[in-house]
């Protein structure tokens, strides 16, 4: 293992922060958890974490928009792994300015303090700023496409964080995985969505278009895909593509869960669940060539072998009643 760092996870309480909190603590790192302060004091996932995990970490409660809690978390760590975000796209379809102000001015906030204070950050960016391809695989080159409120705030987010690299030469890499997949992810993406309405026991299910493509990653090859790039000092100042550079569409997405699952079902199209026209993105593949020349990350659940490995954990995860409880597949998660 690389030497003890003392870490900054911004969005520890979420679907990837959560993983990647976790494995920190088992590679013996310090991490302090900055999560998202509310009045039931709850953590997010970090509340089911194993207990010698729990009683580990350093629990920060805050909001990322705001500048003096976040130079607060930021005093005293070495790298800031920065995840908190506001990722839902069709929410950023009626509340566009809550994008703004999470995404863009929290990414200020962060690369700010860690100018001052003499951090290092991994910025994590979405292969949504892409858009849909132009060309395939999409490398770090492919043209940046707003195509929904919440891509664009993205884009802006990443402008800002390479920014200070430039300006100020503070030790910034953007780290942008694609379509993450795995147990704890919310019921808004369309594979938990998916394996959550099958457990539910529907036979007919809801779901928008089933032709676009995603490159899909089981989150922990995107796990270690952050850190492999903190610890390699020539990803600084990188945009970086974490991805299988395998392709499926969500159609056949649904024949492999189903398949997994041993459930016979149909699809039916939810208007509610379509995106409008323009802002669909209609196929997104990965380029991961410089982050493997860079470091020394290659996905384990790579091609449709590993995403039907993939799958299957996550299955397993999502069936086992007092996760699955969790979750809501009667109504659309927006």
């Amino acid at each position: 293992m690389s030497s003890r760092k003392r870490i900054l996870v911004t969005g520890a309480d979420g679907f990837i922060g959560s993983h990647l909190t976790e494995y920190l603590v088992q590679m013996g790192h310090d991490v302090r958890a900055f999560v998202l302060y509310n009045s039931f004091n709850s953590w997010g996932w970090l509340d089911r974490t194993a207990p010698e995990v729990r009683s580990a970490l350093e629990i920060f409660s805050g909001d990322i928009r705001d500048p003096n809690g976040v130079r607060n978390a930021v005093k005293g760590c070495d790298i800031v792994l920065h995840l908190a975000a506001l990722i839902a796209i069709p929410y950023s379809y009626h509340s566009p300015d809550t994008y703004v102000d999470t995404n863009i001015k929290g990414t200020l906030n962060v690369v700010q303090a860690a100018r001052d204070l003499g951090a290092r950050v991994v910025h994590t960016s979405t292969s949504e700023v892409y858009g849909t391809a132009l060309t395939v695989p999409i490398s770090e080159n492919h043209p940046l496409q707003g195509q929904s409120p919440y891509s664009a705030s993205k884009i802006g987010a990443d402008q800002i964080a390479l920014s200070f690299h430039l300006s100020f030469g503070t030790p910034v890499t953007i780290l942008r995985p694609f379509n993450t997949y795995g147990p704890r992810q919310s019921a808004r993406a369309v594979i938990p969505s998916i394996i959550a309405q099958i457990a539910k026991g529907k036979r007919v299910i809801k779901l928008g278009s089933l032709h676009p493509t995603r490159d899909f990653n089981y989150v922990t090859d995107t796990v270690r895909a952050f850190e492999t790039v903190m610890n390699s000092d020539a990803a600084v100042g990188h945009v970086l593509n974490a991805g299988s550079g395998f392709e499926i569409s969500i159609g056949d997405t649904v024949k492999v869960i189903a398949e997994t699952m041993g459930a016979d079902i149909r699809v039916e199209t939810e208007e509610a669940r379509l995106r409008p026209e323009k802002s669909e993105v209609e196929r997104l593949l990965a380029d991961a060539s410089r982050l493997r020349a860079l470091t020394d990350w290659s996905p384990e659940y790579g091609g449709l072998d590993g995403f039907r490995r993939g799958i299957a954990k996550t299955v397993q995860w999502f069936t086992e009643p007092a996760n699955l409880a969790g979750y809501k597949p009667d109504i659309y998660n927006v």
